[in-house]
C-alpha cells in the first residue's frame, strides 16, 4: 500500500505492498489537486455571478438608447430583451444532463466566454453602421452644399432630408441603411441570444459543485457568499448605464459643440455600445480562473490520508472480491427510462392542486415583476420629464440594494419565528398585498403631458383630446411649407413647444448649434401679441417643478414596494418547497423555472412593449424614410397602461392565493383532527412545521438539483 508522510511532500511505497497502477495515479493525481481549495472556486464563482448581474441589470439600462438608435418600436426592443430567457432555455436541458458528467469548471468557463462574446456582438453594429444620424429639421439647399435649420421661407427653395435623402446625388439606398432603421437591431438580438445561452451552466454546475464539495453545513453558508456578492452587480450595471447615457454616442468621432440636442432631448443616445464592451471583458477576464480549476475536488474536511484510507479500503475489498469494482458507476437512467417516468410524475404533479396555484400565482407575478422592471427607465423618463443617465442612477439607488436586505429579512423571519406552512403562506399573501397597495398609490404620482402645440395643445394654447398630422398646421404657419413628420422641437417663451421651427413660424435665427436662438415666431405672436417678444429655443420646455417631485415620490414608494416584496419572497419560496413531495421537490422547482422563464419571463417584455406603443402621439421619422422611434407619448395613458397592466396581474394573481391559505389551513384542521385520534400524526404536523425553517437554510440544494427536469 502507499501512504504520505505527515508533511504531505512525498508518497511511499510500504514493503510488500500490492496496489494496481491505476490506483497509485489516481492518488497521486488527487495529491496534485489537494492546493487548490474549495475557496478559490467560490471566490471564481462570486465573480462569474457578479459578471452575469452586471450584464442583465446594463442591458435593461440600454433599452430606450438601443430604440432611439435603431429606430425601432418598443415591442421589438422588448422582443430583443426577451430572447435572454429564449437563448437560456434553447440549451438547458443540454447542460442538466451532460452538465454534471462532464468538467464542471470548464462548463463554466465556456459559459462565461460565451456571454462575453455575446456582449461583444451585441457592441458591434455601433461599428458597422455610420455615425447617429438623428431626426432634426436641417434642410439642404439645391445647388448648394450648406445646411440650416428649416424656416418659415415659403420661397426658398429647400429640401427635407428626413422627406428626399433618396433623391439626392450621389446618395445610394445602401449608404441611407447604415444611419439607422436598417435590420443591424438583429445583431443586438442574437448577441443577447448568446448571452442566454451563456449564462445557462453557471448556476446549475456552480451550486451543484459546491454541493459536492462542501460540507452539508457549509454548503448554504458558501452559496449566499455568492448570492450577497452578486447583488452588487445590479446595481454596478445601473451605475454604468448612468455613465454611459452621459457619453454621446459617437463620442470621439463628432464634435460635441455641433450638436443640437442635449441629455434631456429624447432623441438623445448614449454610448450604448461601450458599456457592452466594458461588460464582455469583465466576462472574459471572470471566466479565465476556471480554466485552472479541477474536475473536482476532496470533499471539504478531509484530507489526503482520508483519501488514500479510502483508497486501501476499496483496494481490501478488491483483494477479498476480484469481481467488486474499486469505484462503482452510479446507474445512469437512458432516454427511455427517463421518459416513461416523466409522464407519470408530470401527472402526480399536476394532480397536487396547491402546486397548479402556485404556478398560476408565479407566472403572473413574473409577468408583472419583468414588465415593471424593464420599463421601469422609459416610464421615469416620459412620465416625469428625466434623462435616461439620471434615470437609470436613481433605480441603482432606490430600487437594487433594498431588494437584497428584503430577502435577508425575509429569511430571518423565517429562521427565528419558524412559521408553520399556512403561516408562511399568509406572510407571503400580505407581502403581496401592501405591495399591491402601494402599487395603487403610484397612480397619484403622475405628471401632466409637456404642452406641444398641435399635439397636446392647440396653437391658442387650449388642451386638445386628439392628435393627427393635421393638427399641427394653423393659420400662424399655414403658408410655411412646414413637414409634418420631422420632429426637432423648440420652447417658446410663452412656455409651448412646438415640433419644429418652422412649424412655430419662426422666419429667423441665431447663434449655432444647441445655442441657435429663433425669431420673429409667427405662431408665439399669435398666442401672445402683447408682449413682443417671438422667440424660441432648441429643445422641449422644462418639466412642471411638480414632475419632479413625483418623480422622487414614485421612486420613495418603489422602494417600500422593493423592501415588501423581497420580504415575501422566501416565505413564499418555502410554500413551494413545503407543498411538494419528497421524491418531487427536484422535478417540481424545476417545472417551476421552467414555467415561470416560458410564460413570465419571455412573453412580458413583448405585450408589455406592444401596449406601451399604443400610447405613443408622435412617431419619429427615419433618415430612410418610415416610422421610427417614438418622440412623444401621452403620459396619462402610459401610466394607465404600465401601472394598470401591473396592477391587474397582481390583482389576478391574489386570487390563487387566498385559494392555497384556505386550502392549507383545510389540511392542518384535518391534520390536527388525526392527531387527536393519533398521536403519531400530531408527532409528524409538528416535525414537518420545524423542517420549514430548516429548509430555507438548505433550499439552495433543491435548486441546483431542479434544474435536472430539462433533461426530459
Amino acid at each position: 500500500m502507499t501512504v504520505l508522510n505527515e508533511s504531505n511532500d512525498v508518497i511511499k511505497p510500504m514493503i510488500g505492498s500490492n496496489v494496481n497502477e491505476e490506483t497509485e495515479k489516481a492518488v497521486v493525481k488527487t495529491k496534485s489537486l489537494l492546493p487548490i481549495n474549495l475557496k478559490m472556486f467560490i471566490a471564481a464563482l462570486s465573480l462569474s455571478y457578479f459578471a452575469k448581474s452586471l450584464s442583465g441589470s446594463y442591458m435593461k439600462s440600454t433599452i430606450t438608447q438601443i430604440e432611439r438608435r435603431f429606430d425601432i418600436s418598443t415591442s421589438v426592443v422588448g422582443t430583443i430583451d426577451s430572447c435572454f430567457e429564449v437563448g437560456n432555455l434553447l440549451i438547458i436541458a443540454f447542460v442538466s444532463y451532460f452538465g454534471a458528467r462532464l468538467h464542471r469548471p470548464k462548463g463554466i468557463a465556456a459559459g462565461s466566454f460565451v456571454m462575453a462574446a455575446g456582449c461583444f456582438i451585441m457592441a458591434m453594429p455601433h461599428f458597422l453602421m455610420g455615425h447617429y444620424k438623428y431626426e432634426t429639421a436641417k434642410v439642404a439647399r439645391v445647388f448648394n452644399e450648406s445646411s440650416g435649420i428649416a424656416m418659415c421661407t415659403p420661397e426658398q427653395s429647400q429640401v427635407s432630408i428626413s422627406e428626399s435623402i433618396d433623391s439626392m446625388a450621389g446618395i445610394q439606398r445602401s449608404e441611407c441603411e447604415k444611419h439607422g432603421g436598417s435590420l443591424m437591431w438583429v445583431v443586438v438580438l442574437i448577441g443577447n441570444l448568446l448571452r442566454g445561452i451563456g449564462e445557462t451552466p453557471i448556476i446549475p454546475l456552480g451550486l451543484s459543485y459546491i454541493d459536492d464539495f462542501a460540507k452539508e453545513e457549509n454548503s448554504a453558508f458558501y452559496v449566499g457568499i455568492v448570492q450577497t456578492v452578486s447583488v452588487i452587480g445590479p446595481l454596478a450595471g445601473y451605475m454604468l448605464g448612468s455613465l454611459c447615457a452621459k457619453l454621446y454616442v459617437d463620442i470621439g468621432y463628432v464634435n460635441l459643440d455641433d450638436l443640437s440636442i442635449g441629455l434631456q432631448d429624447i432623441r438623445w443616445v448614449g454610448a450604448w455600445w461601450l458599456g457592452f464592451l466594458v461588460v464582455g471583458a469583465v466576462h472574459f477576464f471572470t471566466a479565465i480562473p476556471f480554466l485552472f480549476l479541477p474536475k473536482s475536488l476532496p470533499k471539504e474536511g478531509e484530507g489526503s490520508q482520508d483519501i488514500v484510507r479510502k483508497s486501501e479500503a476499496s483496494t481490501s475489498v478488491c483483494e477479498l472480491n476480484p469481481d467488486v469494482n474499486i469505484m462503482p458507476a452510479e446507474h445512469e437512467a437512458t432516454i427511455s427510462e427517463i421518459i416513461k417516468d416523466f409522464l407519470p410524475s408530470l401527472k402526480r404533479l399536476m394532480g397536487n392542486s396547491l402546486y397548479v396555484l402556485y404556478l398560476v400565482i408565479t407566472v403572473l407575478k413574473f409577468n408583472a415583476f419583468v414588465g415593471m422592471i424593464t420599463y421601469m427607465p422609459k416610464y421615469m423618463e416620459q412620465q416625469y420629464g428625466g434623462s435616461v443617465s439620471k434615470v437609470n442612477f436613481l433605480i441603482g439607488i432606490f430600487n437594487l440594494p433594498i431588494l437584497a436586505i428584503g430577502i435577508f429579512l425575509g429569511g430571518l423571519i423565517m429562521k427565528y419565528f419558524k412559521p408553520n406552512l399556512a403561516t408562511a403562506a399568509i406572510l407571503g399573501f400580505l407581502t403581496s398585498l401592501v405591495d399591491y397597495f402601494l402599487t395603487i398609490g403610484m397612480f397619484g404620482m403622475y405628471c401632466d403631458n409637456a404642452q406641444v402645440a398641435g399635439i397636446t395643445v392647440t396653437y391658442e394654447g387650449i388642451k386638445q383630446l386628439s392628435f393627427n398630422e393635421n393638427t399641427l398646421l394653423s393659420d400662424c404657419n399655414f403658408n410655411c411649407s412646414c413637414s409634418a413628420k420631422t420632429w426637432d422641437p423648440v420652447c417658446g417663451v410663452d412656455g409651448i413647444a412646438y415640433v419644429s421651427p418652422c412649424l412655430a413660424g419662426c422666419a429667423s435665427s441665431n447663434g449655432t448649434a444647441r445655442n441657435e436662438i429663433f425669431h420673429n415666431c409667427s405662431c408665439i405672436a399669435s398666442l401672445n401679441p402683447q408682449s413682443g417678444n417671438f422667440s424660441a429655443v432648441l429643445g422641449q420646455c422644462p418639466r412642471q417643478e411638480k414632475c419632479t417631485t413625483m418623480m422622487y415620490a414614485f421612486l420613495i414608494t418603489s422602494f417600500f414596494c422593493c423592501l415588501v416584496y423581497a420580504i415575501g419572497v422566501i416565505p413564499g419560496y418555502m410554500v413551494l418547497i413545503r407543498i411538494l413531495s419528497t421524491e418531487l421537490k427536484s422535478f417540481g422547482v424545476g417545472v417551476h423555472m421552467l414555467v415561470s422563464r416560458l410564460a413570465g419571463g419571455i412573453p412580458s417584455p413583448m405585450y408589455f412593449g406592444a401596449l406601451i406603443d399604443t400610447t405613443c402621439m408622435k412617431w419619429g421619422t427615419r433618415t430612410c424614410g418610415g416610422r421610427g422611434a417614438c418622440r412623444m407619448y401621452d403620459t396619462s395613458s402610459l401610466r394607465f397602461i404600465y401601472l394598470g397592466l401591473t396592477t391587474a396581474l397582481n390583482t389576478a394573481s391574489h386570487i390563487p392565493c387566498v385559494i392555497i391559505i384556505i386550502l392549507l389551513n383545510k389540511q392542518i384542521k384535518q391534520t390536527k383532527l388525526k392527531s387527536a385520534t393519533n398521536p403519531e400524526a400530531g408527532k409528524r404536523l409538528t416535525q414537518g412545521n420545524m423542517e420549514l425553517s430548516h429548509q430555507s437554510a438548505n433550499s439552495v440544494k433543491i435548486d441546483s438539483e431542479a434544474v435536472k427536469v430539462s433533461r426530459l
